[in-house]
């Protein structure tokens, strides 16, 4: 049986509560959810600019990827959550560039988008990750 270990990144910010910024346990890496903080401060950033948001958010999942030994191509599935519908399109177009950037394979992760309320009303994008490096 393998051990579950946190995995734990200064290139994204600190979790607000009580979870870890990452687990691994066996071949699976599971990123918690990200917002548009800067990792150094925990300022949220880009108010009212979901595209500037998704991309900071990716910025802050693929830190944490990074320190669980994984890269954005070794992910299997993204839950994006949004708080409001209207941007879905702006949302959409960054992750499309991010992993555009990061998959070169070409075969893209698996993707979820569900719209909710988010933890911080600054937040218009919260973004998970599942991973098997």
């Amino acid at each position: 049986m393998s051990e579950k270990v946190q995995i734990r990144s200064e290139g994204a910010p600190a979790p607000a509560w009580v979870f870890s910024q990452g687990v691994r346990k066996g071949p699976l890496l599971q990123v918690s959810g990200q917002g548009p903080q800067d990792p150094a401060t925990g300022e949220y950033l880009h108010p009212g600019d979901v595209k500037a948001q998704t991309r900071r958010t990716l910025d802050n999942v693929k830190a944490i990827l990074t320190a669980g030994g994984a890269t954005v191509e070794d992910v299997l599935m993204f839950r994006v959550y949004l708080t409001r519908r209207d941007d879905f399109a702006a949302m959409n177009e960054a992750y499309g560039e991010f992993v555009a950037e990061h998959c070169p394979s070409g075969v893209l992760p698996c993707r979820t988008t569900v719209f909710a309320g988010l933890p911080n009303e600054a937040m218009l994008v919260e973004i998970d990750a599942l991973a098997a490096p």
